[in-house]
């Protein structure tokens, strides 16, 4: 209002008269320009008909400031007509922002709008003091500490005004050193390696760990804060933070000022309040002892492992408090554990939501929490285990309500997001063994919503050609016991695979029961017949031929195989949590053309390191032999090792014994194992369906297991990356083989696109 002209015109033109009450018999508004006379007459706080007082004149003038539309306002009498004279502020037809490299446009008119500054809006000149806090505050954030921001307002025609700025950035402002003062007990070098802020290294241009933040900087005081505080410094303080900037805006110093305190041994550990669950299973749960070291994040963990049990005898809303007893002269603490349990919990419904195509029964016969039963947090998380690896939804989240009116009641609700769980099509893939796969299927894992899973599919590539059908039904019983069977035709060239010269032609069905035995272990049962013809290729090795000659080539089976199974992953696809342990053997019976069996074991271990970062430990261990008149295993059926599937950075199926023309014959034991850590794609924010990998491979295959050697074992290091694309899965590594032999077929990258991994 300091730039606005407030005129009150006294009755009849007389400029010096007193004013006199008198009655509105009409409003008229003069000098609008955009606005309308309707939005002055919505503010105006008298109408027609009323009486104005020189009070009312000052609110009405106030009033129409407060709009923040004009830039003057002033009241004026014509006989009995109020007249309203009014100034406009202008309105803003452009902002053009130049000079900006670091921050995008889009973002810094975001902000800008936050403030009331947009293109279309009405101009308040004193607006452009908060536009250039607005800019800096970005650029600070940003570590561009020397950044100047110049504003240029432009009239224009009809009442408008075109706003350019002008940004100079500078440099980014880099964090010269870091100072902690007042530590004994660690070094500054040891404390700083905790910290997220650093100076300029090798890899500040990508963790960008050099550039001062605010938020960063609270982080890492906390940091240090929990690390005292772990290693038993009760009374750790942090008594000043001081950040300092050079005069050029381009160095930054960080100077924490701490009291580290006294280290102080746990004196004794007790549990009071209402314990609901007994002592002697709760105590376990306690992380830390009498005479171990202070620590507050064992003690968190303690709270978390006490509320996570009475959480599973249905005491949801449970308050487990620690009450800590110091002793400053002899430096003990002693730690009492405070139990309030709370109401118990039931379960009063649960409810399903997203599940379009899916029946409300299949997801409901995964749930290990029951209706009307006691709340047990390890059940609800353990459905939605189980929910995720059906494979049917790309997402599965669950939510815990309290029910309206009730302090003991919960609902359960879980909502599902779908993915395509069949497909009719026709697609191609490419792998560097198998070359071109050709591929037609029908096939729906969730056939009408039931959970079956039906399949018939056609392949072809280099390798194989198989037709196959398939059927499986994972709740054939209300008890959860499975029912499978298929019939296949595969043609098999062995050649191509790099391995010895023949071809197998094989036709045959089978069928297959599974029986859980508990939430994580089950057991499978498998009968196929089998019609199996050996062909030999232009060239055939000893070993071939004098299989044929002892055997023949045609054979007629029945296999028996039967596996045990535990299974704890969190998903079927990408888990980062959970064990997979496999124990399989397979048979020939006696009467059957071949007589042979195999015995497989199979593990995989997924340790979360971080939220984001995860440990594989892999192996697979395999055993083959023949019974009765065959000594040993038929070579067909033997294992293989090298590729992307064991161990990387050696061609498929190469490693381990060969035939008498040095092609790759595979052998009756295989080691293979490895070490994976996965990670999301940086810069990508659903890495739902990506991820990357850093691995160890090692292994080969041995004619017996009486010629296992670790020397003869191979090991590779590399990286991997694995993809979902709508293409189909895609693997790819790039391996570098650490002791491979002059004989051995290496291969620095692979890859395999529609073929699973």
């Amino acid at each position: 209002m300091k730039a606005a002209c407030l005129v009150l015109l006294a009755l009849q033109g007389s400029l010096a008269g007193a004013f006199e009450p008198f009655t509105i018999s009409d409003i008229r508004v003069e000098g609008l320009e955009r606005i309308s006379a309707g939005t002055v007459f919505n503010y105006m706080p008298v109408k027609v008909g009323d009486t104005i007082t020189e009070a009312d004149t000052a609110n009405a003038i106030r009033v129409l400031f407060k709009t923040g539309f004009f830039n003057n306002v002033s009241l004026a009498r014509s006989g009995d007509i109020l007249v309203v004279n009014v100034q406009e502020r202008p309105a803003i037809s452009s902002i053009v922002i130049e000079g900006n490299k670091d921050v995008e446009t889009e973002q810094l008119l975001d902000g800008l709008n936050q403030i009331g500054l947009a293109e279309g809006q009405v101009f308040d000149r004193s607006l452009l003091d908060k536009v250039e806090q607005e800019l800096q505050r970005q650029y600070f954030s940003r570590g561009k500490y020397a950044v100047k921001i110049n504003t240029t307002v432009t009239p224009l025609e009809r009442n408008r005004i075109g706003l350019q700025i002008d940004i100079s950035e500078g440099q980014v402002a880099k964090i010269k050193q870091i100072n902690i003062v007042g530590n004994h007990v660690y070094s500054d070098k040891k404390l700083l390696k905790k910290f997220q802020l650093g100076t300029s290294g090798f890899l500040s241009f990508y963790t960008k760990n050099d550039q001062y933040s605010k938020q960063k900087l609270s982080g890492d005081i906390e940091t240090l804060r929990s690390f005292y505080l772990d290693n038993g410094y009760i009374n750790f303080n942090i008594i000043s933070t001081q950040v300092s900037i050079t005069p050029d805006k381009k160095d930054i110093y960080v100077t924490i000022n701490i009291s580290e305190g006294e280290k102080y041994l746990i004196k004794e550990v007790r549990l009071s309040g209402d314990l609901v669950v007994d002592e002697e299973e709760l105590f376990p749960l306690v992380d830390i002892n009498t005479g171990d070291t202070f620590s507050r994040k064992r003690i968190t963990e303690s709270v978390t492992a006490i509320s996570d049990r009475l959480g599973d005898e249905g005491y949801a809303f449970a308050n487990v408090n620690t009450i800590p007893d110091t002793n400053d002269e002899t430096r003990e603490v002693s730690i009492t554990f405070f139990v309030d349990p709370g109401k118990r919990v039931y379960v009063r419904r649960i409810n399903f939501s997203g599940n379009v195509s899916t029946k409300d029964e299949v997801l409901r016969r995964e749930m290990r929490q029951m209706e009307g039963g006691w709340f047990s947090a390890e059940k609800v998380e353990r459905s939605r285990d189980r929910l995720q690896k059906l494979g049917f939804f790309t997402d599965v989240n669950v939510e815990t309500p309290t029910v309206p009116g009730s302090t003991d009641q919960v609902d359960v609700n879980y909502s599902v997001t779908e993915q395509p769980s069949g497909n009719l099509s026709a697609g191609a893939g490419f792998s560097q063994t198998n070359g071109l796969l050709l591929n037609a299927s029908i096939t729906q894992n969730n056939f009408l919503g039931s959970g079956n899973r039906v399949a018939l599919t056609f392949n072809n590539s280099k390798v194989n050609t198989v037709y196959s059908f398939g059927y499986n039904n994972p709740y054939w019983t209300i008890h959860g016991v499975s029912r499978g069977f298929g019939a296949y035709y595969r043609e098999t060239d062995a050649g191509e695979a790099n391995i010895s010269d023949y071809t197998t032609d094989a036709y045959g069905a089978n069928i297959s029961f599974g029986l859980p035995i508990n939430e994580y272990d089950s057991v499978r049962l498998n009968t196929e017949i089998e019609s199996l013809e050996l062909k030999t290729g232009s060239d055939p090795s000893f070993e071939i031929t004098d299989f044929i000659v002892d055997h023949g080539d045609s054979f007629k089976n029945l296999k028996l195989a039967g596996s045990w199974s535990h299974d704890s992953r969190n998903a079927a696809i990408f888990p980062d949590r959970g064990l997979l342990h496999r124990f399989t053997v397979e048979s020939t019976i006696p009467g059957s053309d071949l007589k042979f069996y195999k015995i497989d074991y199979r593990q995989q271990a997924y340790l979360p390191l971080t939220r984001q970062f995860t440990l594989q430990l892999k192996a697979d261990i395999g055993y083959g032999d023949g019974y009765d008149d065959f000594n040993d295993l038929p070579f067909f059926e033997n294992y293989f090792a090298g590729g992307v599937k064991s161990v990387r950075g050696f061609e498929d199926n190469t490693l381990g014994p060969r035939d008498s023309d040095g092609d790759p014959l595979g052998g009756a034991f295989r080691t293979v194992g490895g070490a994976e850590i996965f990670f999301p794609v940086p810069f990508i924010e659903d890495s739902s369906s990506f991820r990357l990998s850093t691995f160890f491979d090692v292994g080969n295959v041995f004619k017996d297991y009486n010629d296992w050697k670790g020397s003869d074992l191979r090991y590779s290091v590399g990286m991997g990356a694995y993809w979902l694309s709508p293409f189909g899965p895609l693997a790819i590594s790039v391996a570098y083989p650490i002791n491979s032999e002059s004989d051995d077929d290496t291969q620095f990258f692979q890859f395999t696109l529609g073929a699973g991994f």
